[in-house]
């Protein structure tokens, strides 16, 4: 599970926001904005937040779980095909 790289005060969030965005967007970070020191709201990039969105999409789908679900249990059985024979 990926953590929470930077924590910054809301005070210093607010005169630094263009260099967070930029770390965002650079580095992939994730950036927690605190206020009194307890953190408050979560700063990071839209390629993580989409992907964020594609993971609950996909977590909430009862069929397409069931085929995961379903394929960890062939491959745990030794059920594979090989690609050429896909191909």
């Amino acid at each position: 599970m990926q953590m929470i790289e930077t924590y910054v005060p809301i005070t210093q969030a607010k005169a630094k926001l263009l260099d967070m965005v930029r770390q965002i967007g650079d580095t992939n970070d994730t950036i927690a904005i605190t206020k009194n020191g307890v953190p408050e709201a979560v700063l990071l990039s839209m390629k993580k937040f989409q992907g964020i969105l594609e993971t609950i999409d996909i977590l909430s789908d009862s069929e397409m779980m069931g085929q995961i679900h379903a394929s960890a249990v062939d491959l745990k059985e030794g059920k594979l095909v090989d690609l050429d024979e896909v191909l």
